[in-house]
């Protein structure tokens, strides 16, 4: 209905960028060859921004079409330095005010890719196309707060004396993977727990030999991925409507992005089997040093075993024992009932409105609207708990 390039009605003084397209393009038309580099080069890893990803979901994926993307350029090489996929906050949250809002990729991290060589200049850089797109503000969903993107844009922020606004935050589980596996496990659920665990693993093996797999190559990944999705459908997502392959353009999505990614070994699929039965899969990313762990399906008839915690233990010890990977990110919600007693660091995510201008009205004015919505967002999902008790 109402995109940034159309702001003129809302707010005069914008009419002069009302050609918007020129500061933001379209995701399709980055140069890939040069959004894979700077993904090399970022100097944070956001696996949910790789260019064999966020074109999947920007291409089909139900309500996550057709972002945008605030680029940056190195004036004299030309080459790309900085990268944010955003969207209108009218997209975004129907709110007609002139904002830019992160792209959602589906995972739950929108950290934008900055040149890990230039992030001050990219960081700058990318406010000012935000600006001459017609923009008051960013609205930057799902960021690392303490990450090394948002603290070269906060470094910009402050040089400019501008301040920026948290809306919401909250920690979520992540994993060192820099010790060793076994050791870390023991750490973090005691021998008592793990003693039960290890019962419970062996009262799965009465079904047939329980294996722990990983799907990267070409041959292997699609079969994997088939399997990750008819378990996420067989569980309580697939009672809701909400896992992947019950929507056309999320099925599309998942099945370009695995495999582009896996190309480029950023992404495998883990699977526990018990004989030639699989009870538990999930979708690692990986981008630089870090993991994502995207999403985990069971096979509900074996919940007495706790086949997604028996996976994720023994993910934990394949990430230890890689050397390549520092870290991993759950990408799970706050307080998550399986993996936060399991991985024992925590990473700090939140939302923040970044104004750019100096004592704007129509800032307060967003910000306003963002609460407002967000509390209705909060009573209307207060309201579905309720009704499915």
């Amino acid at each position: 209905m109402m995109d940034i390039a159309q702001q003129a009605a809302i707010n005069p003084a914008s009419a002069r960028y009302a050609a918007a397209g020129r500061a933001r393009v379209p995701l399709t038309a980055v140069d890939p060859g040069q959004w894979r580099a700077l993904a090399q080069r970022a100097i944070e890893p956001n696996g949910y921004y790789l260019p064999g990803w966020e074109l999947a979901v920007s291409a089909t994926a139900r309500g996550r079409t057709d972002a945008s993307a605030l680029t940056a350029f190195d004036g004299p090489s030309a080459r790309l330095i900085g990268l944010m996929p955003v969207i209108s906050l009218w997209r975004a949250s129907r709110i007609p005010l002139p904002a830019l809002v992160s792209a959602h990729p589906y995972g739950t991290l929108c950290s934008p890719l900055l040149d890990r060589g230039a992030p001050v200049e990219a960081a700058t850089r990318l406010l000012q196309q935000a600006r001459a797109a017609g923009a008051h503000a960013l609205v930057l969903t799902d960021v690392a707060l303490d990450g090394a993107a948002m603290t070269a844009l906060n470094q910009v922020l402050n040089r400019d004396g501008l301040r920026p606004r948290a809306l919401s935050s909250y920690v979520r589980a992540s994993l060192d993977a820099t010790q060793d596996g076994d050791a870390l496990l023991r750490e973090a659920l005691g021998a008592r727990k793990l003693k039960e665990l290890r019962r419970q693993r062996h009262r799965l093996e009465e079904n047939g030999p329980v294996t722990f797999e990983v799907a990267r190559g070409r041959d292997e990944i699609g079969p994997a991925l088939e399997t990750f999705l008819q378990l996420e459908a067989s569980g309580w997502k697939g009672k809701r409507g909400t896992a992947l392959v019950q929507h056309a353009g999320d099925a599309t999505f998942i099945r370009r992005a695995v495999p582009a990614l896996a190309e480029t070994a950023q992404c495998e699929i883990i699977s526990l089997r018990a004989g030639a039965t699989a009870v538990a899969a999930g979708i690692v990313l990986r981008h630089q040093d870090r993991a994502f762990f995207f999403k985990l399906g069971i096979d509900e008839r074996f919940a007495k075993y706790s086949p997604g915690v028996q996976l994720t233990l023994d993910l934990t010890r394949h990430l230890c024992a890689d050397p390549a990977i520092a870290s991993a990110d759950s990408t799970a919600s706050a307080d998550h009932p399986m993996i936060n007693p399991i991985w024992r660091r925590r990473l700090a995510i939140g939302d923040v409105l970044v104004p750019l201008r100096r004592n704007d009205p129509v800032v307060t004015l967003i910000h306003g609207a963002l609460a407002a919505h967000g509390a209705a967002y909060a009573a209307a999902r207060r309201a579905v708990r309720l009704l499915r008790k």
